[in-house]
């Protein structure tokens, strides 16, 4: 089959009742050597099947000159008991920076289900071509660790006074973390970045999920491993020591924790050996990193609103071509909409209550046009009971507007922010407001609207558009942020991308909750992106 490199999915793929983080760890053995004058490059891609085509969700880092990778970097899957999850693991060997897959020499893949490699912990395949042969002798091992604690350490390291290896030069040191695996050999857990031409170093910080580190147990002993390093992968060991996480959690920013590099082979060898330098931890802090269910199941509640579009161009309620027509069958595409989204996210707000809106149309008895009125015309209370209640409000209010005009989404979109604004004053993540409008066609205040929702991304707050019926909806997706950021007017950046939209019309002959899936995709990810920037945790959170 053709690989296409698609973006990374925003949010997990799959419905939303995750049950928890899978972490795969990915080994190969006795790859085919690709490359004439050195051996192969390989990277390994990560996809997994959506609506039967194979998406890329991430690859590892590349492993210079090494037939036999330990991949530093993990893939994080979402584990979802009640579907089958089918994955394909693909190594490649790198030949150029490109990001496309077919520049890059094919050394084999497996495919499994996620089940079987959880219910497994640790399995080791045969990689296979894409004649179904075997790639060599080349293999693949897959194990698998469950994240359910959600610990992450973050950790700043230094060196002083490293060996110095290079012969016309200083050293250019990189540092290896290793834990314990179940077999009791030594399992690479994170690799930094080389820092070069010093023999006194200071990586960047960076954070690792403390399972990974060190299987949550702080007192664990791990090794940390110093290297210079070599473009051609034969890169210089310098030395290593082993610690534990309780010990490097001493450092303060104030006192820094000093750890003595050992080369074994130096010690052995020099009576006055001391140390091949020092690797000092300038700081080890432990932290929760919170995910979007620890917030739902800390109490947070998503308010649902809905505005519908009744502007003209819709076409007369009355005549079947209208989008607003409901069909024999009790529905139209604006109903359908309404359901997909309504029926998943109705469970996360207890009283089930939720304000529908419309805009573009002219109210009785004045038939003034109103852009943000209730449906259930009772503008003091606009609640509607359940995604029900929203649905016979508005085959209800249908014979009693006038579809007008124009197309304006900012009253709506302020409406909403009003009320999410409020909600910035709680101390816990306890409400994030969502807004659904569905639509038919292009936005008359398209200024307004930009400015309305760079306001409304300060806020917990995010935004769904399903276009309906034929339109061009280009305008929708330069308020979707997926490409690049939105921008106001004025010039003012959104903080984060709030807006997720999806025209229906590619979900028509589609089950119902793939359309679902498409709509909500990105909206955990923003829940737990707000709550995060405002370091408000959970309702109820236990300290780290």
């Amino acid at each position: 089959m053709a690989y296409t490199v698609t973006p990374t999915p925003a949010g997990p793929v799959g419905s939303q009742y995750c049950v928890c983080k899978v972490e795969l760890s990915i080994c190969g053995q006795n790859l085919l050597d690709r490359d004439v004058t050195s051996k192969s490059d390989p990277f390994c891609v990560l996809f997994m099947e959506v609506n039967g085509k194979w998406v890329e969700l991430d690859r590892t880092e590349t492993a210079v000159n090494n037939l036999n990778p330990a991949f530093a970097k993990k893939f994080i899957v979402d584990y979802h008991f009640e579907e089958v999850q089918k994955l394909k693991f693909a190594m490649f060997d790198q030949d150029k920076s490109s990001m496309q897959l077919y520049e890059h020499d094919f050394l084999g893949e497996f495919s499994c289900t996620l089940g079987m490699i959880v219910s497994s912990k640790n399995i080791t395949r045969t990689l296979l071509l894409g004649n179904g042969k075997p790639a060599g002798k080349g293999m693949i091992t897959i194990a698998a660790q469950e994240l359910s604690d959600n610990r992450v350490i973050t950790l700043s390291m230094a060196g002083r006074k490293l060996d110095k290896k290079d012969l016309f030069g200083k050293s250019d040191p990189f540092l290896e973390f290793y834990k314990p695996g179940d077999d009791g050999k030594w399992m690479l857990v994170h690799r930094t970045e080389v820092i070069k031409y010093t023999l006194d170093p200071v990586w960047k910080p960076f954070t690792v999920p403390l399972v990974s580190l060190c299987n949550g147990d702080v007192e664990k002993l791990i090794k940390v491993m110093c290297y210079d390093y070599d473009s051609d992968g034969g890169h210089d060991f310098i030395g290593e020591f082993q610690t534990s996480v309780a010990r490097m959690c001493e450092a303060q920013d104030a006192f820094p924790l000093e750890l003595e590099c050992i080369n074994p082979k130096k010690q052995k060898k020099k009576k006055n050996y001391k140390n091949s330098g020092i690797i000092i931890v300038k700081s080890c802090k432990i932290t929760r990193d919170f995910s979007f269910l620890d917030y739902i199941l800390g109490g947070c509640q998503l308010m649902f609103t809905v505005g519908i579009d009744f502007t003209a161009s819709n076409g007369n309620p009355r005549d079947p071509s209208s989008l607003h027509y409901i069909n024999p069958m009790g529905t139209n595409e604006y109903l359908s909409a309404i359901w997909a989204v309504g029926q998943i996210i109705q469970d996360y707000d207890s009283d089930k209550m939720f304000p529908a809106l419309g805009f573009g149309a002219q109210l009785p008895p004045d038939w003034k046009v109103s852009h943000e009125f209730a449906i259930n015309f009772n503008p003091t209370n606009p609640f509607c009971s359940g995604v029900e209640g929203i649905v016979q409000a508005y085959s209800a209010c249908l014979p009693h507007i006038r579809f007008y005009g124009p197309t304006n989404f900012s009253p709506i979109v302020n409406h909403v922010a009003r009320f999410a604004a409020q909600a910035t004053q709680q101390e816990a993540a306890s409400q994030y407001f969502i807004l659904l409008i569905i639509t038919d066609g292009v936005i008359s205040d398209m200024d307004e609207t930009r400015h309305a929702v760079v306001q409304a991304s300060k806020l917990p707050m995010s935004i769904i558009i399903v276009g309906v019926g034929n339109a061009d909806f280009a305008a929708m997706e330069f308020l979707d942020g997926d490409s690049r950021v939105l921008r106001s007017y004025t010039g003012e950046e959104a903080m984060r991308d709030i807006v997720q939209f999806v025209p229906f019309r590619d979900f028509r002959n589609a089950p119902k909750e793939t359309l679902a899936k498409a709509v909500l995709a990105e909206l955990p990810q923003q829940v737990v992106q707000y709550f995060k920037h405002q370091n408000l945790p959970p309702i109820n959170s236990e300290p780290a």
